[in-house]
């Protein structure tokens, strides 16, 4: 009951204070978030005059300010979050100053969304893309050289490292670049689960929250077939040199009409896979490294030659790390 009550409090200052400035996110649901420990995603598409041409409010103004301000409370009440930046025609071509805007504003967690128009609710529709895959590509190339910072990367963004996962042997978060989708609840307001954001129809719709247990809703047959999507790729896929690091891409950007043509971007993510290559096996070469040192100055014994890597690449000790020391 008191919870109850302390619920009612946050969401009548949430109410009271939206009300009053027009800011989504205001001090209080900052608090609110920063008790429960949530982790905010945050759209912004770059500076002023490239967020307010196409992040317009109901009053016709641009909502840079607005979302400025509510950064503001996050860092006020030390609340994480990223940085969400939708690339479309306005900043595609400006990877260095998004980056140079990003570093002012000490936004250290980014995340590059290529922009696509399409309804979640309209699956067998395909989607209109904003961008060529040339141009996301290149927007990635430029990104990278930065990111790079001479092999040291200090700022997170969430592409490069799911690569770098793959270069040191893991599975990497990002959905799209997994070998199977993961299984992950996408729930609506009314409590409709679903498989995937993108596949919001009744064809896909695998339970209600309020209705059906967590156990029927992961056990439903739509579900164990949706996961089946992913390792359907198509024949260039399956002799792509850099088949571990996309997996085929996302299902949603497939031509569903032809099965055998890849996903919409996949030329983007040959440029950006081919023009980094070298330099994340150097970081990669340098993290095994030192994890390596560590583990051998924590005493542990130095593998023998013949055994098989602890960086979990499946090579022999002697194929691997061992050439790093």
């Amino acid at each position: 009951m008191e919870l109850q009550k302390k619920h009612e409090t946050w969401f009548s200052r949430v109410s009271n204070a939206v009300q009053t400035n027009g800011t989504l996110i205001n001090k209080y649901w900052a608090q609110f978030f920063r008790e429960y420990d949530f982790l905010v995603g945050v759209s912004l598409d770059g500076p002023k005059e490239i967020h307010d041409k196409r992040r317009i409010r109901n009053n016709g103004r641009g909502s840079y300010d607005a979302v400025m301000r509510g950064i503001q409370h996050l860092k006020n009440e030390e609340v994480p979050f990223n940085i969400l930046t939708v690339i479309h025609e306005d900043n595609v071509h400006n990877a260095k100053e998004l980056m140079d805007f990003y570093r002012k504003q000490e936004f250290t967690y980014l995340q590059f969304i290529p922009c696509m128009d399409f309804r979640s609710q309209e699956v067998n529709k395909a989607p209109q893309y904003h961008i060529t895959p040339e141009e996301y590509g290149q927007f990635l190339c430029d990104v990278f050289d930065i990111w790079y910072n001479d092999g040291n990367p200090n700022i997170s963004i969430r592409f490069f490292e799911n690569m770098l996962a793959v270069y040191l042997h893991q599975t990497p978060e990002l959905c799209q670049h997994r070998e199977y989708c993961p299984t992950t609840l996408v729930l609506e307001q009314n409590g409709d689960a679903f498989p995937c954001d993108f596949y919001i129809h009744e064809d896909y719709k695998i339970g209600n929250v309020g209705t059906d247990s967590l156990e029927d809703i992961l056990n439903h047959p739509i579900l164990q077939n949706f996961s089946k999507l992913k390792p359907s790729i198509p024949e260039k896929c399956q002799t792509c040199p850099f088949l571990k690091l996309c997996n085929g891409g996302c299902p949603r950007n497939r031509d569903r009409k032809n099965p055998q043509e890849t996903e919409y971007f996949c030329e983007a993510y040959k440029m950006i896979y081919q023009y980094v290559d070298k330099r994340m096996q150097m970081i990669a070469n340098r993290i095994k490294k030192e994890q390596l040192l560590h583990y051998l100055n924590s005493g542990y014994p130095k593998p023998e030659r013949n055994q098989r890597c602890l960086c979990g690449s499946g090579k022999k000790f002697k194929k691997c790390c061992q050439q790093l020391l």
